[in-house]
C-alpha cells in the first residue's frame, strides 16, 4: 500500500513539473477577428497583424463603390432622358433626340442598371472576403511555418542493366 503511494505521489510530481514546464501558447481568436471585421472592414486584419491587407480592402470597396455610383447616375440620366421621350409633353426636351432611338435609350439604361448592381454585388463580395480574411488569419495566425521544411523535385539518373534513364525525385526535408 505504501509503495502505492510513493508511485502515485512521483507520477502527480512528474506530471506537474511536466505542466509547470511548458509555456502557455495565447490562442489568436478568429471568433474576435471575424466580428472586428464586421465592425470595420479592415479591423480584423489589423487584430491578426496583417497591415498590408488594409489598403488591399479599402482600395477595393472604395473601386466598387465608385463604380456602381458611375453606374448608377449613368442609368439615372438615360432613365431621365427616356421619359422625357415618352412623356408626350411638348415643353421636356430630350437631349438625344437624333442620336439614339427609344429602344437603344432603353439599352443603355438596362445596360448602366445592370452593372450598377453588379458593382453593389462585388463591394457586398468584397466585405464578405475581407470578413473571411480576417477569420482563416486568426485561425492560422500560431501555425509554425518553419522555413527548413522543403520539397524539392529533381531529375535522378537511374542505371539498370546498363540502361541508363531518368526519373523524377522528391525529396522532403524536416529539419
Amino acid at each position: 500500500m505504501f509503495q502505492k503511494r510513493i508511485i502515485l505521489l512521483f507520477i502527480l510530481l512528474a506530471c506537474n513539473f511536466n505542466v509547470i514546464g511548458q509555456t502557455p501558447m495565447t490562442m489568436h481568436s478568429p471568433k474576435k477577428a471575424s466580428l472586428y471585421s464586421v465592425a470595420i472592414p479592415g479591423l480584423g486584419q489589423y487584430y491578426n497583424k496583417k497591415y498590408w491587407k488594409i489598403p488591399i480592402i479599402y482600395i477595393a470597396l472604395a473601386a466598387s463603390f465608385s463604380a456602381a455610383k458611375s453606374n448608377n447616375s449613368e442609368y439615372l440620366h438615360y432613365k431621365k432622358a427616356y421619359e422625357y421621350r415618352t412623356d408626350e409633353d411638348q415643353y421636356t426636351i430630350d437631349p438625344y433626340v437624333d442620336i439614339y432611338s427609344e429602344s437603344n435609350l432603353i439599352t443603355r439604361k438596362n445596360y448602366f442598371r445592370k452593372y450598377r448592381d453588379l458593382s453593389y454585388i462585388v463591394s457586398v463580395g468584397v466585405y464578405l472576403m475581407n470578413i473571411l480574411d480576417a477569420s482563416i488569419d486568426a485561425h492560422l495566425f500560431n501555425f509554425n511555418v518553419n522555413e527548413n521544411i522543403s520539397l524539392n523535385i529533381e531529375p535522378l539518373p537511374i542505371n539498370m542493366m546498363d540502361r541508363h534513364s531518368l526519373a523524377l525525385s522528391l525529396k522532403f526535408n524536416f529539419d
